[in-house]
C-alpha cells in the first residue's frame, strides 16, 4: 500500500473514532436533531360541520327523493280481487246449475179434474224416472186456448215464462206421439180407456207421456251431465257416471264443436282442378237452403257469409279413392285461399270440390272438427244436395244435438251452451285466484279487477236465468270477461320475471354507488368517537 492511501485510511479511522467518542460522551439531556413527521393542522369545527352536512345531504337526497321514486316506479300494483268469491264460483258453491224445463200440457178434450189428475200422475212418473236433479222436467197445465194461438206462441207460458215444449192431448184410435217439425209441439194421441180415473194412482197414459219425454230429452241430459262431470263441481252435485259409449260420443261432440261466439263467418268455396266451372248459382242456393236455417239461429248467433271460386286448385292428396287417414291432408292450406278468421269472428269453411273421387268405403263428404266441411261433387248445376249436407255439418259444428226437431235442437243448444260457458267462466275465475295466490310478485292491473267483477256480476245473472236466451248472453259476457282478465298481457309477462333477474339488475347499479356512501358514514362515525374520547381526556 502506498503512503497516500495509508494516510487516508488512518484519517478516516480517526474521524470514526472521534464520532463514536462524541456519541458515547453525549449528555443524557441532549436534544436530537433528527427530522420529525409533520402532523396535519387540526380540523376546524367549520370543516367538520361542512363534511357532515355533505354526507347528510347525500343520504337525505337518497332517502327523501331517490328511495320514494324507486319505490313508486318499481312497486308492483296489485288490485284487490274477491278471491273468496272467485273460489266459490270455481268450486261450485256460488251457483248450482239447475235446468227446470217447463212443459205445458194442453188437455182441452179432458175435464178439469181429469187433466189435473193426469198432470200429477205424469209428474210423479217423471220424477221416478229422473236420477239427475240438475235437469228436471216441470209440467203445468196451459190455460184454455184455441189451437192456432198455441201454435203462434208456444215458447211462452201463461206466466210469460219460456216453455221447452207444449204437449197437446188429442183423442185418437191408438196411442202415439207426433213431434212437430218446425215448432216445439208434441201431439199425443190417446184412446178413451187410457184416461185415468180420480181414484187410480197410476196411468198408462201418464207412463207413456213420461217415457216419451225422457227419451226426447235424454241426449240433452247426457250433454249437461257430461259438462258437469268434466268441471270442478262438487262430487255431490256431479251426475252418475255415464256409460262408456255415451262418454266417448260426448267427448267427440266437445272436440267437434266450435267455441261459442255471438257472430260466425261462413265461407263457401268452389275449388276446381281445371278452368271450369268459373261460376255457380251459390246466391240462389244460399237463399233457398241456408238462409232459413241461419234465421232460426238469430236469437243465438249471427252469421256473415262470403263466397269464392278458385280455378286450378290441386288438393293436398291425390287419387280417385281417398283413405280416411288422408282426409286431414286433402285441404291444401298452402295454396288455397282460406282465411282462418275475418273481423275476429270464428270462420267456418264449406268447400265444394269438383271431381269424381270418393272416400274409401263410400261417401263424398266429411266433416273437419272445429273447421268446416267438404263435399266432392262432379256437377255443380244443382247445389241443393251440398247445401243440405252443409246445413247438417253446421249444426254439428255449432254443438247442436243430433236428434229432435229443429226448434227443440236449438233450445237444447241454448241450454247446453249456457252451461258450458258458465262452467268455463267459473273455472277461469278459480285459475286466476290460484295464480294470484301462487305468485305474490305478479302485477294485477285495475282492468283485471274490473273484468273479475264484471264476470261475477254476469255469472250471477246467468245462474239465475240458466237455460234461457238471457242466461246464454250473460254467460257469454262472463266467459269473455274472464278470459280477457286471465290473459291480460301486462300480467302474463310478469309470470316469467324471476327474482334472480332483479338481483342481476340492481347489484351492478347500487354496488358502486352505495359502498362509498356507507363507508363515508362509517368513517365519520369513527372520527366522531375519536373526537369524543379526546374531549373527555
Amino acid at each position: 500500500m502506498s503512503a497516500p492511501s495509508q494516510a487516508a485510511v488512518s484519517h478516516s479511522g480517526v474521524q470514526n473514532i472521534g464520532l463514536q467518542v462524541e456519541q458515547d460522551d453525549a449528555p443524557a439531556d441532549a436534544v436530537s436533531v433528527a427530522p420529525k413527521k409533520k402532523e396535519p393542522p387540526p380540523e376546524t369545527s367549520e370543516s367538520i360541520r361542512l363534511r357532515i352536512l355533505v354526507i347528510f345531504s347525500f343520504w337525505a337526497i337518497i332517502l327523501a327523493v331517490g328511495l320514494p321514486i324507486w319505490w313508486k316506479t318499481t312497486t308492483i300494483y296489485r288490485a284487490r280481487l274477491p278471491l273468496d268469491q272467485m273460489m266459490d264460483w270455481a268450486d261450485g258453491r256460488a251457483c248450482r246449475p239447475v235446468f227446470p224445463l217447463r212443459i205445458s200440457i194442453e188437455a182441452s178434450s179432458l175435464q178439469d179434474h181429469e187433466s189435473q189428475h193426469l198432470l200429477r200422475t205424469t209428474q210423479h212418473a217423471l220424477d221416478d224416472l229422473n236420477d239427475f236433479s240438475a235437469h228436471h222436467l216441470r209440467l203445468q197445465l196451459s190455460p184454455p186456448a184455441n189451437g192456432s194461438a198455441v201454435v203462434q206462441d208456444t215458447t211462452k207460458g201463461h206466466d210469460n215464462e219460456e216453455l221447452a215444449l207444449v204437449i197437446r192431448l188429442l183423442p185418437g184410435p191408438e196411442t202415439k206421439a207426433d213431434l212437430q217439425a218446425y215448432s216445439p209441439v208434441l201431439d199425443v194421441y190417446y184412446t178413451p180407456n187410457q184416461v185415468p180415473s180420480s181414484s187410480s194412482s197410476t196411468s198408462s197414459l201418464a207412463n207413456y207421456i213420461a217415457n216419451t219425454l225422457r227419451d226426447m230429452f235424454a241426449e240433452e241430459q247426457a250433454m249437461i251431465a257430461y259438462l258437469l262431470s268434466t268441471s270442478s263441481a262438487p262430487p255431490e252435485r256431479s251426475p252418475k257416471a255415464l256409460a262408456p259409449e255415451v262418454a266417448d260420443s260426448l267427448a267427440k261432440w266437445t272436440t267437434r264443436s266450435i267455441k261459442y261466439a255471438r257472430t260466425y263467418h261462413l265461407t263457401f268455396s268452389l275449388f276446381t282442378p281445371i278452368a271450369e266451372p268459373c261460376s255457380w248459382e251459390i246466391e240462389k242456393a244460399l237463399e233457398e237452403h241456408m238462409k232459413p236455417l241461419l234465421e232460426s239461429f238469430s236469437s243465438i248467433s249471427n252469421f256473415t257469409i262470403d263466397t269464392q271460386v278458385q280455378l286450378y286448385a290441386t288438393p293436398g292428396v291425390g287419387g280417385n279413392v281417398l283413405k280416411k287417414e288422408d282426409l286431414s291432408g286433402f285441404i291444401n292450406a298452402a295454396e288455397w285461399p282460406l282465411s282462418p278468421s275475418i273481423g275476429g269472428a270464428p270462420t267456418v269453411n264449406f268447400i265444394i270440390y269438383v271431381g269424381d273421387m270418393e272416400v274409401e268405403g263410400g261417401g263424398k263428404s266429411w266433416l273437419i272438427p272445429q273447421w268446416g266441411g267438404v263435399v266432392i261433387q262432379s256437377d255443380v248445376s244443382d247445389l241443393r244436395p251440398a247445401m243440405l249436407i252443409f246445413s247438417n255439418q253446421l249444426m254439428s259444428l255449432l254443438g247442436a244435438p243430433e236428434s229432435g226437431s229443429l226448434p227443440l235442437r236449438l233450445m237444447t243448444l241454448v241450454r247446453v251452451r249456457s252451461a258450458g260457458l258458465l262452467l268455463k267462466a267459473s273455472g277461469t275465475m278459480g285459475s286466476l285466484a290460484r295464480l294470484t295466490l301462487a305468485l305474490p310478485s305478479i302485477s294485477i292491473p285495475k282492468s283485471v279487477a274490473d273484468g273479475v267483477y264484471t264476470t261475477i256480476e254476469h255469472l250471477r245473472k246467468a245462474c239465475d236465468g240458466l237455460g234461457g236466451k238471457e242466461g246464454l248472453e250473460n254467460a257469454r259476457i262472463a266467459e269473455e270477461a274472464a278470459e280477457k282478465a286471465f290473459f291480460e298481457k301486462s300480467m302474463v309477462g310478469q309470470v316469467y320475471f324471476p327474482d334472480e333477474h332483479k338481483v342481476a339488475v340492481y347489484l351492478p347499479l347500487l354496488g358502486p354507488v352505495g359502498v362509498p356512501l356507507v363507508m363515508g358514514v362509517i368513517k365519520e362515525l369513527k372520527a366522531w368517537r375519536k373526537r369524543r374520547r379526546m374531549s373527555k381526556q
